[in-house]
């Protein structure tokens, strides 16, 4: 779900020690709680190359309180309806083994721990999505850098076995993500490969609003990709073709 008020690294924290008083509230102190914190909020918490994030995906294990301290504390706020949101275990990308292989962050309250997802199965989880309209490829080379910079790079061996580990096979990820991981680590210049992925992603997302601006309704999971496809041929006759494994999945 995306939400007009973004999450940054300053708030984020404040959210959740006010959501785990009003569980501790709501539930008593004798039940503790555990968040899994997915996608765009993890990458807030490990890394520093994104701001912001409109998406706060998480994997929740609690008692039927926590929907309830969830609401109040957003109607608080001023946050959506459904600002933590659980509707990721509905993704291709979800599995109950992100459980095994997440990572202690904080406790707040002495009664919600929150965990997030490690290095190289945020970068599996990414590919496992592939989505070339939001950040996935962007955060995937962000991650990668980062490692890099902290003298403790993920090797393609570490990021194909945490793919194994969430997927049980490397071939379950989508083609187009394996050929991009792969052109990936060809590189010579990440950094400038990471304006290359920002950019497209930008101007994909232009082109599925404009889309929807012009033709209400007719946009969809199974038209998306054939949508883009067309649009990037089309641009592709006034502007520099698409960076080598950037390429617009044929199916």
């Amino acid at each position: 779900m995306s939400v007009d008020k973004p999450f940054t690294k300053e708030n984020l924290d404040s959210y959740l020690k006010e959501l785990a008083k009003e569980f501790r509230k709501k539930n008593g102190a004798r039940m503790p709680a555990e968040i899994i914190l997915i996608g765009g909020a993890s990458l807030l918490i490990n890394y520093g190359f994104r701001e912001m994030t409109y998406d706060m995906d998480a994997i929740i294990k609690s008692s039927g309180a926590m929907k309830d301290a969830i609401n109040t504390v957003g109607d608080r706020l001023g946050l959506p309806v459904g600002w933590l949101n659980t509707d990721f275990v509905n993704t291709n990308s979800y599995t109950p083994r992100l459980a095994e292989y997440s990572k202690y962050y904080k406790t707040f309250a002495n009664i919600l721990q929150i965990r997030t997802v490690s290095a190289e199965y945020l970068v599996a989880m990414k590919l496992m999505a592939g989505r070339q309209y939001k950040n996935d490829l962007s955060d995937i080379v962000g991650v990668l850098i980062e490692q890099e910079e902290r003298n403790k790079p993920l090797t393609f061996d570490t990021v194909q076995n945490a793919i194994i580990d969430l997927y049980d096979s490397y071939d379950r990820i989508p083609e187009d993500s394996r050929i991009f991981i792969e052109a990936v680590y060809k590189k010579e210049d990440l950094h400038e490969f990471y304006k290359q992925c920002r950019e497209l992603e930008q101007e994909n997302k232009d082109v599925l609003v404009g889309f929807q601006e012009d033709y209400p309704g007719v946009l969809n999971g199974d038209n998306l990709v054939d949508i883009l496809k067309s649009a990037r041929a089309k641009k592709q006759r006034y502007v520099c073709p698409v960076p080598e494994g950037m390429e617009i999945p044929k199916n």
